[in-house]
């Protein structure tokens, strides 16, 4: 999969940072660990450094994201010879307890983007007091706030029931609050609403600084709308089951509604149609996953038993484009079983990463229309992905199917058209379905187990104690 991008995040990077070091008179070195948004405000060169660093940390918690989910949904395996927790930490858990280590390696999609929750409220505050127009800083505003709600969303998708912390302070040692997953989620959809709105109040003014070029196409405030919603889309889908219900389904069909939808596509360029994150060599950073230089990343066997078959006895199309053969990789000490396959959908250092692309929406449509009683609307969009991304022939499932046989094939071609895109594991947690992912190793030291959610992790707990209530860590 690869996007139309013009300019890596690092040539911007590198760029917004000559300008704003450039002057004719003297150079003035500030202190990066204290920056001040007067400074910020001053300099528009140093907004864009802002929003250059927010792409650049989304992009980085992406990663993290799929590649924590892929291993706990039993997409992947990151078989290190020299180090079992690589494989141990996810599948087996804390000394074989079932359990996650909240102070070992599946700890992730926490630091990161609290990280850059904090930039943004940094962001926020430099556009408020910046020279700014009042239309640019409503283009601005709709930028962070969607951002906001991207991070949050990877944060409460993967702690689900425990919760998330919302409030950003000022002063960053003061701690703040849990709040619950209903809450988070409500939060998240008033946010991504609010940036929606900021947006359309920008109208034709465009943003006071530049995207990379993984958003070509979603680079104004008008076209960025689109996808706003359609990460507004997904958040309510995630929403309605875990809690939303019928209400949060209505909010996710009139968010994709709204989005970059196309459900009459019926090409591979057509459905990747989105947003990605480029890569590229030094000074930007590789795909963490390209099958290039990452040699211990590996499919799990599963994706190769379970794919469908066309009419001519062959692999679903999906299979065949995003799955390769590999010299066999085993984990150490016993800790998981071999395999023989990689992921090709990366194959270089450059290769883009989507962050939401239409396929997905096709899905997801599949999904509202399922919840909302069209179950004849759900099978058009199963059938429209089943027979022009996989080269299957139309499921036999029709409207006096059950709803639990659509799901289940919704389920499926949401694993295959998006596979090691951050979804497997969410998706089955959200139906209910955990118990139906593979265990490779069933009995002794090293058994397996599905996690549920990810831990709270230690330094965060640590923080806490002695705190009760809302101050307390859930899970510590």
């Amino acid at each position: 999969m690869t996007s139309k991008t013009t300019r890596t995040i690092g040539a911007l990077s590198l760029a917004s940072l000559s300008l704003a070091a450039c002057s004719k008179d003297t150079l003035n070195i500030t202190n990066p660990n204290f920056p001040t948004v007067a400074g910020a405000s001053a300099d528009p060169q140093a907004l864009q450094l802002q929003a250059t660093g927010l792409l650049r940390q989304n992009r980085g918690n992406t990663g993290t994201y799929i590649g924590d989910l892929g291993r706990f949904g039993r997409e992947s395996y990151n078989y290190t010879p020299a180090e079992g927790r690589n494989t141990s930490a996810y599948l087996i858990g804390l000394s074989g307890q079932n359990k996650l280590d909240p102070a070992g390696f599946a700890i992730g999609s926490w630091a990161g983007p609290y990280g850059n929750l904090r930039d943004v409220f940094n962001f926020k505050n430099t556009v408020a007091a910046s020279s700014l127009t009042e239309p640019q800083k409503r283009a601005a505003l709709g930028f962070a706030k969607t951002m906001e709600g991207i991070e949050l969303l990877y944060v409460i998708a993967t702690r689900d029931t425990l919760g998330a912390v919302l409030q950003i302070n000022q002063n960053a040692t003061e701690i703040a609050p849990f709040v619950s997953r209903d809450s988070t989620y409500k939060y998240i959809l008033a946010k991504l609403d609010e940036a929606q709105a900021d947006l359309v109040a920008a109208g034709t003014t465009a943003f006071p600084f530049t995207f990379h070029g993984g958003y070509a196409g979603f680079n104004t405030p008008a076209t960025y709308i689109r996808f706003n919603r359609a990460f507004a889309a997904r958040a309510a889908a995630y929403y309605a089951t875990s809690g939303g219900g019928a209400a949060a389904w209505a909010r996710a069909r009139t968010a994709l509604d709204a989005s970059f939808i196309n459900t009459s596509a019926t090409t591979a360029a057509q459905y990747n149609v989105g947003v990605f994150h480029p890569y590229a060599a030094a000074p930007d950073v590789n795909n963490p996953f390209n099958v290039s230089t990452n040699t211990t990343l590996y499919a799990h066997m599963s994706i190769d038993a379970d794919a469908p078959l066309k009419a001519d006895g062959t692999k679903d199309n999906r299979f065949l484009a995003k799955i390769g053969t590999r010299p066999q990789g085993v984990a150490p000490q016993g800790l998981g079983i071999p395999s023989t396959l990689g992921f090709n959908m990366y194959p270089t250092i450059s290769s883009s990463i989507p962050l939401i692309r239409n396929e997905e929406l096709i899905l997801l449509r599949a999904e509202i229309l399922l919840a909302t009683g069209d179950k004849a609307g759900a099978i058009t969009m199963i059938n429209n992905i089943r027979v022009n991304s996989g080269g299957l022939a139309p499921t036999t499932l029709t409207a006096s199917s059950s709803d639990a046989d659509v799901l289940t094939e919704i389920l499926l071609q949401k694993r295959y058209s998006l596979l090691y895109e951050g979804h497997r594991w969410v998706d089955m947690r959200r139906y209910g379905r955990l118990n139906q992912l593979p265990l490779d190793i069933t009995t002794g030291v090293n058994a397996h187990f599905v996690a549920r959610v990810q831990p709270i992790p230690q330094t965060e707990c640590l923080q806490r104690v002695g705190k009760t209530g809302a101050l307390a860590g859930p899970g510590c």
